[in-house]
C-alpha cells in the first residue's frame, strides 16, 4: 500500500513505502523493548538501521512468522554485509533503481558503512586466558553495522 501522492513531503519529495516504514517500526520498538542502549545514542541509531534493513530485505513479515531468519540472519558469524549487497541487487534487478523502498535501504546501507563508530573490536581482540576478562580498552573505528548487528540481535532475543 503506498500513498498515491507526495502531499505534505515539501512537494515531489520521496514517499515512505509501507514496507519500508513497517520495518523501521518494528526495529524501533524491537531496540526500545530490550531496553539494550539509550533511544537517540548513535549505537541506537545503528541497531536500528540493521535491524530495519534485516527486516526490509527478508521482505518483511510479521515478527512471529520471521523471528528465527532474522535470529539467523544477524547471528555472529553469519555474513550479513554480503547477504545485504546480494539481496539489494536481487531488489535492484527486479524492481529497478526508482523504487522508494529500495532507495531507502541503499542509502540506508551507505550509512551504515560509512558511519563509523569508536568501540572495542571483539573480533580482533586475543582470547583471554580461562576466567579472565576480556580488555575492551582497545577501540578501533569500526562500521556502525558492526555495532548495530549484535545489537539487533540481542533485541531479538529479548523479543
Amino acid at each position: 500500500m503506498r500513498p498515491e501522492s507526495t502531499n505534505g513531503t515539501g512537494g515531489g519529495g520521496l514517499a515512505v513505502p509501507m514496507d519500508w516504514l513497517c520495518a523501521e517500526y518494528l526495529a524501533d520498538e524491537l531496540l526500545r523493548r530490550g531496553g539494550l542502549v539509550e533511544t537517540g545514542s548513535l549505537e541506537y541509531v545503528a541497531g536500528r538501521r540493521t535491524l530495519a534493513l534485516t527486516v526490509y530485505l527478508s521482505d518483511g513479515a510479521a515478527p512471529e512468522e520471521r523471528l528465527d531468519e532474522w535470529l539467523d540472519r544477524t547471528s555472529h558469524g553469519h555474513p550479513w554485509p554480503e547477504w545485504v549487497r546480494e539481496r539489494l541487487a536481487e531488489r535492484r534487478a527486479r524492481e529497478g533503481e526508482g523504487e522508494p523502498g529500495l532507495a531507502l535501504a541503499l542509502e540506508t546501507w551507505r550509512l551504515l558503512e560509512e558511519t563509523e563508530l569508536l568501540a572495542a573490536d571483539l573480533e580482533t581482540l586475543p582470547a583471554p586466558p580461562a576466567g579472565a576478562a576480556v580488555d575492551e580498552s582497545a577501540r578501533v573505528w569500526l562500521p556502525s553495522w558492526r555495532l548495530g548487528l549484535p545489537l539487533g540481535h540481542l533485541s531479538l532475543h529479548l523479543y
